[in-house]
C-alpha cells in the first residue's frame, strides 16, 4: 500500500485551521449551526443540521481529508493493500458484500455453501442424530463473531416457522444456562464461531455445550450432527468433532467486528432466510460502492468521519451517545461500542510513534425512550461535553401508528432540545444546548436499509483512523488481560500466589476463603 503520510494529523495546516475555527465557535453568542446539511445515502437520510459547523468548518474538514491523503487510503482498502499494518494484512470485508458474479470464486462458494445450510435447516432437511428437526440454534461466539450477528438477528427477525436463535457470550454459567432452558439436545444446533477456534469463553462454552448433549448417547456422533463451527483454524475445529462439511471458512483477511457478512452471520440467515440476507449484504454493498467513489464533499462516511474529529479533538467531546428510537435496534450501541472502540481505541500510529490527539471517543447509550428517564439528564443539563447519534424509523414494523408517532415525537424533541437548549428565569429550569447530534433517518428497517447503516459506521471507522493514522483493524491491547488470566485462573486453587501484586494475591485469598 502507499506509505502513511509524512505528518501527523496536528501538523497538518487543515487541522490548525480547525483548531482556530473551534475557539471561534466557542466564543460565539450563536451555535454555528449549518442548518442546510443533510445528506442522503440510499435507504437512509442523514441530518447533520444540529451539528455545531458553519461553511468554514466544512470546508476545512475536507481540507484535512484531503491533506491526510484520505483517497489514496480508501483505494488501498478496496485494492486489498496490507491496511492491517501490525498484522500484515488486508481488510477486505467489503469483498463479502459484493454481488456473487464480482466476488472472490472462494467468497462465492462459501456464502453458497452456508446460505444452502441455512434454507436447509430452516426447512427441516437438515436434522439431527434422532431425527428430529432443529426447533433452536444455540449460536456460541463473542466479540466480533456475536454482537452483529445478535443485533441483525434482533433488528430483523419477524418470528415465524423457523428455529429459534439464542446467542451465548459470555462464560459465566448463569449465562449458559439460561442460553440452554427449555432447550432439547435432541432438537438443538450450536453453531461455534471464532476465527482461532482458540479464544477462552468460546472454547469453554464450546466444551460445556458438548457435554449437554451426552445423553443422546454416541456423542462423536451427536456433535458431528449438531455442531457447526465457523473458523479459521479448520484443524482445531476438526479435532473438537465438527464433521468437514459443516465447517464454514473464514480468512485472516476478515476482522472479527467486520465478519457478520460472512458464514459468522449464519444464525441470521437461518433466523431471516437468504433472500433477506442477501438484500442485507446488498445495502452494505450499495454503501461500499458510495465510499469507494463519491466525491469527499459528498462521501456520506466521509462527512460522519470528519464530524465526529471535529467534535473529538476540536469540541472537547469525550464521549459519544448512542440513542436508538427502535426496539429492534437496541443492541445497537453494544455492536458500535466494539466497532469504534476496539477499531479507533489506539494511542499508536501506524509509524510506531504515539498520537498526540486524541482517538475514539467512549461509545456508549441505549433504547429510547426509555433513556430520556435515565441519563438525559445529564445530557441536559450535565457539565460533560459530548456528542450524540440518535436513529429512528419513519415508517414503524408494527400496526400500532400512535405509538410510533409518539416515539418519532420523542425522537426529533430530544435533538432539538439538546440542540437549542432552554432559555429560562430559575437557573435550575435553564438548559445549555449547544450538543452536536446526528440524527439517521432509516426509510424503514428491512434488510437492506440495516446492512446499509452497519456498512456506515465501518467505513466512517475506517475514515476517521486513517485520518488518526492509527491501524483500525489491530487488537492488541485485547490480549494483555487474556494471558493474565490464564495464570489467575491456575491461582484460583493454589494455596498463594507470591508473584502476583498485593492486591489481587488479597482477592485471590478471598475467593478460596468464601469458598
Amino acid at each position: 500500500m502507499s506509505p502513511p503520510g509524512s505528518k501527523a494529523p496536528e501538523q497538518l495546516a487543515a487541522w490548525q485551521r480547525l483548531g482556530a475555527l473551534a475557539r471561534d465557535v466557542d466564543r460565539a453568542t450563536d451555535t454555528r449551526y449549518d442548518h442546510g446539511f443533510s445528506q442522503r445515502l440510499g435507504p437512509l437520510f442523514l441530518d447533520f443540521a444540529k451539528q455545531r459547523i458553519d461553511a468554514r468548518v466544512r470546508d476545512a474538514l475536507v481540507d484535512l481529508a484531503s491533506e491526510s491523503a484520505l483517497p489514496a487510503a480508501i483505494a488501498d482498502l478496496f485494492a486489498g493493500a496490507r491496511v492491517n499494518h501490525t498484522e500484515a494484512r488486508p481488510a477486505l470485508h467489503t469483498e463479502l458484500r459484493k454481488p456473487a458474479a464480482e466476488a472472490k470464486a472462494e467468497v462465492g462458494r462459501e456464502r453458497e455453501r452456508f446460505l444452502r445450510f441455512a434454507e436447509d435447516v430452516r426447512s427441516g432437511r437438515c436434522r439431527g442424530v434422532t431425527n428430529e428437526r432443529f426447533r433452536a440454534v444455540v449460536h456460541v461466539g463473542i466479540g466480533g463473531s456475536h454482537l452483529g450477528p445478535e443485533l441483525a438477528r434482533a433488528a430483523l427477525d419477524a418470528g415465524g416457522d423457523r428455529p429459534e436463535v439464542r446467542f451465548l457470550a459470555n462464560v459465566d454459567g448463569a449465562a449458559v444456562e439460561r442460553a440452554l432452558a427449555g432447550l432439547q439436545p435432541a432438537s438443538t444446533l450450536v453453531i461455534v464461531a471464532s476465527k482461532s477456534f482458540e479464544t477462552l469463553e468460546t472454547r469453554v462454552n464450546a466444551e460445556t455445550l458438548r457435554r449437554w448433549f451426552a445423553p443422546l448417547g454416541n456423542l462423536a456422533k451427536a456433535v458431528r450432527r449438531h455442531f457447526v463451527a465457523v473458523t479459521c483454524n479448520t484443524a482445531a475445529a476438526q479435532d473438537f468433532g465438527v464433521a468437514p462439511e459443516r465447517l464454514f471458512h473464514l480468512w485472516d483477511w476478515i476482522g472479527g467486528r467486520f465478519s457478520l457478512w460472512s458464514a459468522v452471520g449464519l444464525p441470521v440467515a437461518i433466523a431471516v432466510g437468504r433472500q433477506s440476507f442477501e438484500a442485507m449484504l446488498a445495502g452494505a454493498h450499495l454503501v461500499d460502492a458510495h465510499f469507494a467513489d463519491a466525491p469527499l464533499r459528498t462521501n456520506v462516511p466521509i462527512t460522519f468521519a470528519l464530524l465526529q474529529i471535529w467534535n473529538t479533538n476540536f469540541l472537547g467531546a469525550t464521549s459519544h451517545a448512542v440513542l436508538p428510537y427502535d426496539h429492534r435496534l437496541r443492541l445497537l450501541p453494544a455492536y458500535l461500542q466494539q466497532l469504534e472502540m476496539e477499531s479507533n481505541g489506539k494511542s499508536v500510529r501506524v509509524d510506531g510513534e504515539p498520537t498526540a490527539t486524541h482517538t475514539a471517543p467512549v461509545v456508549w447509550g441505549g433504547e429510547e425512550t426509555g433513556g430520556q428517564h435515565a441519563f438525559h439528564q445529564l445530557l441536559h443539563q450535565g457539565t460533560r461535553a459530548f456528542s450524540a447519534d440518535f436513529l429512528a424509523c419513519a415508517r414503524s414494523g408494527h400496526d400500532l401508528p400512535e405509538h410510533h408517532d409518539w416515539l418519532l415525537a420523542n425522537c426529533l424533541a430530544q435533538s432539538k432540545a439538546l440542540a437549542e437548549g432552554r432559555a429560562d428565569g430559575q437557573p435550575h429550569k435553564q438548559v445549555r444546548g449547544g450538543h452536536p447530534s446526528t440524527t439517521i433517518l432509516l426509510d424503514a428497517l428491512t434488510p437492506e436499509s440495516l446492512g446499509a447503516l452497519l456498512a456506515l459506521y465501518e467505513h466512517k471507522v475506517f475514515a476517521a483512523g486513517a485520518i488518526w493514522r492509527i491501524n483500525s483493524f489491530d487488537q492488541w491491547g485485547v490480549e494483555l488481560g487474556k494471558a493474565l488470566a490464564e495464570t489467575i485462573r491456575d491461582q484460583l486453587h493454589t494455596a498463594d500466589a507470591p508473584r502476583q501484586d498485593a492486591s489481587t494475591r488479597a482477592l485471590l485469598r478471598e475467593i478460596r476463603r468464601s469458598r
